[in-house]
């Protein structure tokens, strides 16, 4: 979403850093790109206005003006100024200890239903025990929808069809939740292709009879403006507590996901990421700048692999790349876990310097690719997993034909394998000593380089 912003900026960066000092025309030259890069990505031209005037201001100061590093000193106060206008501090869902209902608002396409299971499930990991309740009783085969992401998010769902008014349904749902133990309701409620009259009345009623702890907007990054002028409209019909905002990591410009907490105050709490049921992350608004600048998010790509890999399982995968037992088998758990955190593109994308389409060009991040080299690890034999020196030409053939690839693809996967696992040997510490270089130290540079070369093989790299 953000690959024109990340470009663009640094491109600006690159422009200001390495100049011993720094003249105001520089600074307003500066300004204008940041000024023009915002407005084509379609962020708010009020917020656009109030960002650029933070920067000049600072960036015009002594402090800056005659430091001896003042390019690292305007791309701290960009990064600041980025963050002050995505909000500043992360937006926390507070529950109560006992019962907390959450209902979620917007219009019709926005992602509400598959959101809901998405908060359920993120919830359930926290320690909550959520209940999903079916209020849209207008839009057709949404109660089956939300019924069928309950099932798959394994949280338990409420709904009693189509008849019902969603008042009621949002209480008999509370109801429900009591009697089973459970204690965060979220009520799935309708929505409408444009605000109108009709559905603002409804979900007034429903806040006024169920008394929510939280209203939250769900709102579509790829709207644009428009998702600026659903936040207006609901919060001020509504008082909304937050927002959740979905598809953003579609390729649109990303202007909704800069605009939208500087035009309603109201922090953004979730940032949809992808369309599993796990792509639904705490929005942090440090570490969005920092994505946006181009700077990575380090801390989130932590998390996720913390989320993702069991902690005996890295230290078995440690010992065996200690060992030289680093196996076939080891490389599929690993292709995995690579997709289990999103993917490939997902996690390089959160590396510093890794999220500008340029820097990304040279990587194949197909999600095919990586199933082609599933496919080659599973039509081998648990013998030739543990040692692929055994693969001989007919074998190469065997494992072809079972995978519906070629014998060169075998051969190339083989070959990456045995690079990979002799680079994993030198960065666990082989031939890592202070005086003087062995013949591996001499050996990993080159290593490196074939490995950065390397595409859809990120396990291990």
């Amino acid at each position: 979403m953000f690959e024109n912003l990340q470009s663009r900026f640094q491109g600006i960066f690159r422009s200001l850093t390495g100049k011993s000092r720094i003249s105001e025309k520089a600074v307003k030259e500066a300004l204008r790109e940041v000024r023009m890069a915002f407005l084509e990505a379609d962020v708010n031209f009020k917020a656009t206005k109030d960002f650029c005037k933070k920067i000049e201001t600072r960036a015009l100061g002594a402090e800056v003006l005659q430091s001896l590093s003042p390019g690292q000193q305007v791309i701290k106060i960009v990064h600041e100024a980025m963050i002050e206008l995505l909000g500043e501090k992360a937006g926390i869902l507070e529950l109560p200890a006992g019962e907390a209902r959450i209902m979620l608002v917007g219009l019709q396409g926005s992602g509400k239903t598959t959101t809901a299971a998405k908060l359920a499930k993120k919830l359930a990991g926290e320690g909550r025990k959520p209940l999903l309740c079916a209020g849209d009783i207008y839009r057709p085969a949404a109660i089956r929808q939300l019924e069928v992401v309950g099932e798959r998010a394994g949280i338990p769902v409420f709904q009693m069809g189509t008849d019902e008014d969603p008042v009621n349904i949002a209480k008999q749902g509370s109801k429900h939740a009591y009697r089973q133990g459970l204690d965060t309701v979220i009520l799935d409620t309708a929505g409408r292709l444009h605000i109108d009259n009709e559905m603002m009345e409804e979900v007034q009623r429903i806040k006024k009879s169920w008394k929510p702890t939280h209203i939250l907007l769900v709102v579509d990054s790829m709207v644009g403006q428009d998702a600026v002028n659903q936040a207006q409209h609901f919060n001020e019909g509504l008082g909304i507590s937050g927002m959740i905002l979905t598809k953003l990591d579609s390729d649109t410009r990303g202007g909704a996901a800069i605009s939208i907490r500087y035009v309603t105050g109201k922090p953004i709490l979730y940032a949809g990421t992808g369309e599993k049921l796990e792509d639904l992350d705490s929005f942090h608004p440090d570490r969005m700048a920092s994505r946006i600048l181009g700077m990575g998010d380090v801390l989130t790509l932590i998390e996720k692999a913390q989320a993702t890999i069991d902690q005996e399982q890295a230290l078995d995968l440690q010992k065996k790349i200690l060992d030289q037992t680093f196996t076939l088998d080891d490389f599929l758990s690993q292709i995995r876990n690579v997709k289990k955190m999103g993917g490939l593109g997902s996690m390089l994308s959160l590396l510093p310097g890794m999220g500008a389409a340029d820097a990304m060009k040279d990587v194949d991040l197909s999600d095919d690719e990586m199933k082609f080299v599933e496919a080659m690890i599973l039509s081998m034999t648990p013998q030739e997993r543990i040692l692929p020196n055994i693969i001989t030409g007919s074998r190469k053939r065997r494992i072809a034909v079972g995978s519906g690839t070629s014998v060169q693809e075998v051969n190339r996967l083989l070959k990456q394998f045995v690079q990979t696992k002799q680079m994993m040997s030198l960065m666990a510490g082989g031939g890592m000593k202070k005086k003087g270089k062995s013949k591996k130290q001499k050996m990993s540079k080159k290593m490196m380089k074939k490995l950065q070369k390397m595409q859809g093989m990120f396990p291990g790299m």
